[in-house]
């Protein structure tokens, strides 16, 4: 089954495919800011369309209930951060390579913690098909690094069995994550460039003890 074919799909009555491009663009940005001020289930979609800067009408012509929105920030979200990720060429699976994703992957982070706080918080309340559709982005995500952990190995950087790539991607991808979930702690003591530089030793002192 393909990505598109997984990729559960929100209705709307408009069929300029820009124009509703647009009107979604505006509609996730508004709708980040309220979530984040009221929480998803005490925002309304009066409040949603007033955010985006439209009526409540106009929302409805883009979605059909409350939890498609909610759908929407979660999918623009991987979609913004597996675009950046898969930007990056795996040539010649070098520690520097290596280095370079990880740093890239914390900055879309930093970039996005109202997001992911969000996404991480309500994501319960998106229906069973939505919900599966999200993991398998999360899943994704550690695959990437799971592909960029095996090109080290096939170059002779690190040695590492299947399931150590596994685990290893599966907390990476988690470190960065918990920049999101505990910056209000920890930028307190450590800048962004900070955590990523220690996190990113930490990391590959690690998987050179698998050796």
């Amino acid at each position: 089954m393909t990505e598109k074919e997984k990729r559960p799909q929100v209705q709307s009555t408009v069929k300029d495919e820009n124009l509703i491009a647009i009107r979604r663009e505006q509609m996730i940005q508004g709708a980040i800011k309220l979530f984040k001020e009221k929480g998803f289930h005490r925002a309304t979609t009066r409040e949603i369309a007033k955010a985006a800067g439209f009526s409540i009408g106009t929302l409805y012509e883009y979605i059909r209930t409350k939890e498609d929105v909610l759908y929407l920030v979660c999918d623009s979200i991987y979609h913004h951060a597996m675009e950046r990720l898969s930007s990056y060429e795996i040539k010649a699976g070098t520690i520097e390579e290596l280095k370079e994703m990880i740093r890239e992957y914390f900055l879309q982070i930093d970039h996005m913690v109202d997001e992911l706080t969000i996404m991480y918080q309500e994501t319960k309340s998106l229906s069973k098909e939505a919900q599966r559709y999200v993991f398998s982005k999360e899943f994704e995500m550690v695959a990437t690094f799971e592909r960029l952990l095996k090109r080290c190995v096939q170059s002779g950087e690190i040695t590492m069995t299947d399931k150590q790539i596994h685990l290893a991607a599966n907390n990476l991808v988690v470190s960065g994550q918990s920049w999101a979930f505990r910056k209000w702690a920890l930028h307190r003591q450590h800048s962004i460039d900070e955590f990523i530089d220690m996190q990113i030793t930490l990391f590959i002192s690690g998987i050179k003890g698998f050796c």
